[in-house]
């Protein structure tokens, strides 16, 4: 029973990893030549979870504006608020589900507990 106890709870921190980058890239949508973060959540050692942070290079898009009567161009971040949006709701269920497990084997250990006594 321990090791589901213990994969859910090291998935809740990755998922919280994974949510923690994701708000920062919604935070950052309206920053010029942001470039957002992306995190891979996998299978770690001993049914662990494991995410990785990478950084996503594609360019945003390129907007051009006149200044001092000079026409500069500036690169937007590349942030898809859709995306992150999507990849928000996708780890909101990872987090329910995990929190159901821990739950779940919280009642039965209480009610073998109660049988026992």
């Amino acid at each position: 029973m321990g090791l589901s106890v213990n994969s859910s709870a090291s998935a809740l921190k990755a998922l919280g990893t994974k949510m923690a980058v994701s708000a920062n890239n919604v935070a950052n949508v309206n920053s010029d030549d942001f470039k957002k973060s992306r995190a891979l959540v996998t299978e770690g050692d001993n049914g662990g979870v494991k995410v990785d942070i990478s950084k996503v290079a594609t360019e945003g898009p390129l907007v051009t504006e006149t200044f001092n009567n000079e026409k500069v161009q500036r690169e937007l971040s590349n942030t898809d608020i859709a995306e992150e949006f999507t990849q928000q709701i996708f780890t909101q269920y990872g987090f329910e589900a995990n929190t159901k497990t821990i739950r779940t084997q919280d009642e039965m250990l209480g009610t073998v507990i109660d049988i026992i006594a």
